[in-house]
């Protein structure tokens, strides 16, 4: 079971959905507590963890919990203490843990959750968009984004990976689409011993050493540690604003860290997505790129390969890491476009667009020659998105490129009744 070198370890295929590749994943990175609330449709991730512990396929603590709150607070207290920790909501529930999210980061643990993503009520939805998820892009997690359930299997296991670098010591959310992701079935490749993930882990989670009173100690709370810690303290104006430093200094340190655990998780598995921040498609030429997240993006490319047979030079890059957001990556793949599309499936409340046009738009701030960009909300609340759908937006662009149309800001793509849009 060498993981060093290119060598690809044996792996063997599996029918399973998004929800059950996750779960899959967890076991497989030797975690030593769940902690879990059910809600649609993350249900079936907590649903298959706790059946593994109860047929004897693995071994961690599974904590019940009566909400979504303690569900954080509970994998908060363990990863304090020196666990690794996972725990899985969406929708109302990351609503719910919004006060536990910002200690958790602040306090620097390495704790991993997947989101699948859901609309927010009201009215209440339980089907996809990715207004969840974008609640807390400013939370201090490292965000990263699943199209499919392979994808989601690979990148619960990088996430632990990445959150307990010492480099990044920031929490994970692994997000992927609810429904269209964790509950299609798909023919996935997951690793035939659990012991190949545990090794690409390096094992059990190590704990970070630092000094304190010139004494070498554990950043956790054992009791037994040389010099023990307290862990969120009160903070005033005199320190407060140096303690929130190193949070932003680790947010930009992922960026490297995201891009070598993938690259090496790669060669033990086969499967790479783009550099592991951005998953761009026939960009090179590309005249007009659409910029998407999630499951759109197997559709989109449909879309492009239909339009490339017509001799269209269309492109797409698919943002796989929000946060930390790839601006100056982003912006030398996208600056020699014409024209940028890019679609959110998330609601524009009071901003110029969507959480992705804004990003963005600024990353092409500084260049004096720029494409233009324009902002799609689209699937709110799980509408579907049909590959007619996206080719009427993108023959939308080829019009505004030749002159016929005239320049939008944003439009909400596939609402009935007439179009809405902003100049």
């Amino acid at each position: 079971m060498k993981i060093e070198g290119k060598q690809m370890i044996d792996q063997m295929d599996i029918i399973l959905n998004g929800d059950e590749a996750v779960a899959y994943a967890v076991k497989q990175s030797d975690v030593d507590v769940v902690a879990a609330y059910p809600i649609t449709p993350q249900t079936i991730i907590v649903e298959r963890l706790a059946e593994f512990l109860a047929n004897g396929e693995a071994d961690y603590e599974f904590i019940s919990v009566e909400s979504e709150h303690s569900a954080l607070s509970a994998v908060m207290g363990a990863s304090a203490a020196g666990a690794r920790a996972f725990t899985a909501t969406a929708s109302q529930g990351l609503l719910l843990m919004n006060e536990i999210l910002w200690i958790v980061s602040s306090l620097r643990l390495p704790v991993v959750m997947a989101i699948v993503d859901r609309a927010v009520s009201a009215p209440i939805n339980i089907h996809c968009d990715h207004t969840d998820i974008m609640s807390a892009r400013d939370t201090s997690w490292v965000i990263l984004h699943a199209e499919n359930a392979q994808e989601a299997y690979d990148t619960v296991i990088q996430a632990f990976r990445i959150a307990e670098d010492e480099r990044v010591l920031l929490p994970v959310m692994v997000g992927f689409d609810g429904f269209l992701v964790s509950h299609t079935s798909e023919r996935i490749k997951i690793f035939k011993d659990d012991e190949i993930v545990h090794k690409f882990l390096g094992g059990p989670r190590k704990i970070p050493k630092i000094e304190l009173q010139g004494k070498t100690t554990d950043f956790a709370l054992w009791p037994k540690t040389p010099v023990p810690i307290t862990l969120g303290p009160l903070d005033l104006y005199d320190y407060y604003f140096e303690h929130k430093i190193p949070q932003a200094i680790a947010m930009e340190n992922a960026y490297q860290v995201i891009k070598e655990v993938h690259d090496e998780y790669a060669k033990i598995s086969g499967r790479s997505y783009g550099d592991g921040l951005l998953h761009p498609y026939m960009v090179d030429d590309a005249e007009i790129i659409a910029i998407v997240m999630g499951s759109t993006a197997g559709t989109m490319r449909y879309v492009i390969d239909e339009m490339r047979e017509e001799g269209l030079k269309v492109g797409m890059v698919r943002i796989r890491s929000f946060r930390p957001f790839p601006y100056k990556q982003l912006a030398e793949m996208i600056k020699h476009a014409k024209i940028i599309g890019v679609f959110d499936r998330a609601q524009d409340m009071g901003a110029q667009g969507g959480p992705l046009y804004v990003e963005t738009r600024s990353t092409l701030y500084d260049y004096d020659l720029r494409p233009k960009v324009v902002n799609y909300v689209y699937g709110l609340g799980g509408r579907d998105t049909p590959p007619s759908l996206l080719r009427g937006a993108l023959d939308k662009l080829y019009d505004i490129l030749k002159g016929k149309e005239k320049i939008f800001r944003r439009i909400y793509l596939g609402v009935r009744g007439p179009e809405v849009r902003g100049e």
